[in-house]
């Protein structure tokens, strides 16, 4: 994002939320891209959206980005390394913001909904996904029945540093291993069926990794 552009955003930039960003580029953490985050917050203004679900909570970057929205914001969130969740517990304690994150330390597709609200009439306003690119269908399919009618769905990475939409041609200069072909292709077969789902009207948008933002009619 144009750096100029980016100063003038009032995203929340406290000290831990610089040294979250700046650990996060060291050791290779994926968090959300500047200009995804910026247009991911706007909307959570825009749909008042005040319970959500993350799927990928990595070190907590994301998490306390958007609870730092408002104190009537609650975020479920999932995360199923280790390491990862005790470095976002830790940092969410530092955020102060035990009370509005609650994370759950499994792997997303065995999480049940009694371990994310416990109570059987909760809905989300917004899902989050963000997390293992090759379940990102699996991870829809498993969530969105909890998201309230009118809910919204945000998918990030769908273009997964320029690889995905790519020509044949260019995917043979530029994907060099089986295991990132098949990932990439994995990536456009959710993008074909995603825009294809009759119960949402999805829009896909160049902002950041490539996000898509799907409504629940």
């Amino acid at each position: 994002m144009n750096d100029y552009f980016l100063n003038l955003n009032s995203t929340n930039n406290t000290k831990l939320i610089k040294e979250m960003y700046q650990y996060a580029k060291a050791n290779d953490v994926p968090i959300i891209s500047d200009e995804g985050l910026i247009y991911l917050l706007q909307l959570i203004r825009l749909t008042n959206a005040k319970k959500i679900l993350e799927v990928g909570t990595a070190i907590g970057y994301s998490a306390i980005q958007m609870a730092s929205i408002s104190k009537d914001i609650h975020i479920d969130t999932i995360e199923s390394d280790i390491d990862s969740y005790n470095i976002a517990i830790s940092n969410i304690n530092k955020a102060k913001l035990n009370d509005n994150i609650h994370v759950v330390l499994k792997d997303g597709l065995e999480v049940t909904k009694m371990d994310l609200m416990g109570i059987a009439s909760y809905e989300y306003d917004l899902i989050f996904i963000d997390a293992a690119k090759a379940q990102y269908k699996n991870f829809f399919n498993l969530f969105t029945p909890y998201l309230k009618k009118g809910g919204i769905v945000v998918c990030d990475n769908l273009l997964f540093h320029g690889l995905v939409g790519l020509s044949a041609e260019d995917k043979e200069k530029n994907i060099t291993t089986k295991n990132l072909k098949g990932l990439v292709r994995k990536i456009e077969e959710f993008n074909d069926w995603l825009s294809k789902q009759k119960g949402y009207k999805t829009d896909f948008l160049k902002i950041g990794d490539g996000m898509s933002v799907s409504t629940k009619l």
